[in-house]
């Protein structure tokens, strides 16, 4: 299969011209061997099951030994022969360069290591295929250049559909997927990945033993909650409704699939544009990919034909991990905001040079203008804020964009953008 190209293909160059090694990590299957491979000269599989027995026994005893090949040497499964990370560690001082070494391996065990490697081998994460990587985004919005250039902004067309929109959903941004030939095919990566999972994954990753039951019932009240603002207490109640499970167990549980890249909430954005006790300032629920909630729930694209109040959530979620994936060239970091009195933006995309966008998730266009108000009203509280702290005033945005699910992209007179996800790329 045709090597599909990476946003992060770019990022990795960077880490290898950085620093002398670099470890990808990330959700199991999301590409990282494939991509880390794309930049190696050599490598080394400890999967190699005809070469396995005698790898392994070389880096028990003598790991420096595989270090020897040309560079950079990627490692792939590295966890397998531990001692590796000293002997990376200090082939990088003893050689003085950079871009030596690539370490890859599934994210589904953790390996305590004596070094942190800090300043030798720096951490690269990756994610899902973005929709612009799975061509299913034109890419005919770069969201690097609508923050450089705005003016320049003249509308868009999206080509995905509705019932596009919904499938990539249901299949995620896993690439062993995109290289199956039937629908059904495709969709039964994310829900494989789900199941894996809860049944073995979450035990493997500390080597402790696990309760599958309770580990599924943890993701499947995640993904009831799937960008809400859902406490703990709720999903633990989820949980202690149909099982016995403490709640140290169930946050030691939850801290698994944090490890294993399975869960990622979003942290709040807390400007103090209003009265601190108005910011709501819990974590909103999220995954790495919304195929997984939608494993988790058991449902089928079809079912959205009829709830597409579910299928919101769902966008969003696949709305974040886009953006993520789109402005993670620029270090972005993605938050939100809300308070109390109902104001809110879906998403705050925040840049490493302080400029960022208020960004809302609309699925359809009828919900076009609720989004738009709730940006420009922030927009309004934050200009209102600098009136009275003119000393320290917070910036306004640089940008104000409702992303849907639509055809037709294009610039209101109120300066707020929208843009069809089908158009987005970095």
């Amino acid at each position: 299969m045709e090597y599909k190209k990476r946003i992060i293909d770019n990022e990795l160059d960077l880490k290898l011209e950085a620093f002398g090694a670099t470890l990808i990590v990330g959700p199991k299957g999301c590409g990282k061997t494939t991509s880390a491979k794309q930049k190696a000269k050599s490598y080394v599989e400890f999967q190699d099951e005809e070469q396995r027995e005698n790898l392994l026994a070389v880096a028990e005893a003598a790991p420096s030994k595989l270090l020897i090949g040309d560079k950079p040497r990627l490692f792939d499964e590295w966890q397998d022969a531990p001692k590796l990370w000293g002997a990376i560690r200090k082939s990088v001082d003893d050689l003085g360069e950079n871009g030596l070494y690539i370490l890859t391996g599934s994210s589904s065990k953790e390996v305590a290591t004596p070094h942190t490697g800090t300043l030798r081998i720096s951490k690269l994460k990756m994610y899902p295929m973005s929709l612009y990587e799975s061509e299913e985004s034109n890419g005919s919005v770069s969201l690097s250049e609508l923050f450089d250039h705005p003016e320049n902004f003249d509308g868009c067309i999206s080509e995905l559909s509705v019932d596009g929109l919904i499938f990539a959903v249901c299949r995620g941004g896993w690439p062993h997927s995109l290289s199956n030939k039937t629908d059904r095919a495709k969709l039964e990566v994310a829900k494989d990945l789900y199941r894996q999972t809860y049944s073995t994954d979450i035990s493997n990753i500390d080597n402790t033993k696990r309760n599958p039951r309770w580990a599924q019932e943890i993701l499947r009240s995640y993904s009831r909650n799937l960008c809400t603002l859902a406490e703990s207490n709720t999903i633990f109640g989820d949980v202690k409704s149909n099982f016995d499970i403490s709640q140290n167990t169930f946050y030691d549980y939850v801290q698994a699939l944090e490890k294993l890249y399975i869960i990622e909430d979003i942290d709040a954005w807390c400007p103090a544009i209003r009265s601190k006790t108005a910011i709501r300032s819990s974590k909103k629920r999220n995954l790495i990919d919304p195929s997984i909630a939608v494993a988790a729930m058991g449902l089928s694209p079809q079912y959205f034909n009829t709830d597409f109040k579910t299928l919101g959530f769902l966008f969003e979620s696949l709305c974040v991990r886009d953006l993520k994936i789109y402005s993670s060239a620029f270090d972005g970091d993605m938050c939100y905001y809300r308070d109390r009195y109902g104001l809110e933006a879906d998403g705050v995309l925040r840049l490493n040079d302080g400029r960022y966008a208020l960004i809302e998730f609309k699925l359809g266009a009828k919900q076009i203008e609720e989004g738009a108000k709730h940006l420009l009203e922030i927009e309004r509280l934050i200009g209102q804020y600098n009136q009275k702290e003119k000393q320290c005033p917070l910036r306004l945005p640089d940008l104000k964009i409702v992303i849907t699910g639509t055809e037709y992209g294009y610039r209101r007179p109120d300066g707020v953008f929208v843009i069809p996800i089908g158009c987005l790329k970095d």
